[in-house]
């Protein structure tokens, strides 16, 4: 009777054993599926709020290009028209770019400072003077600032 007591108390601890195995592991799997989640995500995000400062940046160039070309009197119509294109090419990449933030940011202030980031832009092209170019350059530069600061809160 005794042995067979002992046996019983043997497999059962074995069995409480493995079951809490199990379950330990199964918590720890979520976890770490969770955490390799969480910093795909993370690194998604990364990649996103830079590419698009990017974009922004040579959106930017882009369109101040345009501008200077438009400003010479003498400018060539083949120079006009690569400028454009180039211009309309660099808009293009930073829509894009733009689309990937609001798919991938939780904050809905960073999607409104992404879209707030193509207004000076497309001030630029209407600028009157070189100093009205340079302020809204400024303006520019200011709001993506502001949403790259709030960008690395989030990915913190």
């Amino acid at each position: 009777m005794q042995g067979s007591l002992a046996s019983v108390i043997a497999v059962a601890g074995t069995l409480l054993g493995s079951i809490v195995t199990y379950v330990f592991q199964r918590v720890n799997a979520g976890r770490a599926e969770r955490f390799a989640r969480e910093e795909r995500l993370r690194q998604e995000r990364i990649a996103t709020y830079s590419g698009f400062a990017g974009a922004i940046t040579e959106l930017r160039r882009g369109v101040i290009s345009l501008w200077f070309v438009r400003q010479r009197d003498d400018a060539p119509r083949p120079e006009l028209y690569a400028a454009r294109t180039e211009a309309d090419r660099l808009g293009a990449a930073a829509d894009h770019a733009r689309f990937r933030v609001q798919l991938l940011a939780e904050d809905p202030d960073l999607v409104a400072l992404a879209d707030a980031a193509f207004e000076p832009i497309g001030a630029i092209h209407h600028a009157a003077d070189r100093a009205e170019l340079v302020n809204h350059e400024n303006r520019c530069q200011d709001l993506l600032r502001m949403l790259i600061t709030a960008a690395g809160a989030q990915v913190r």
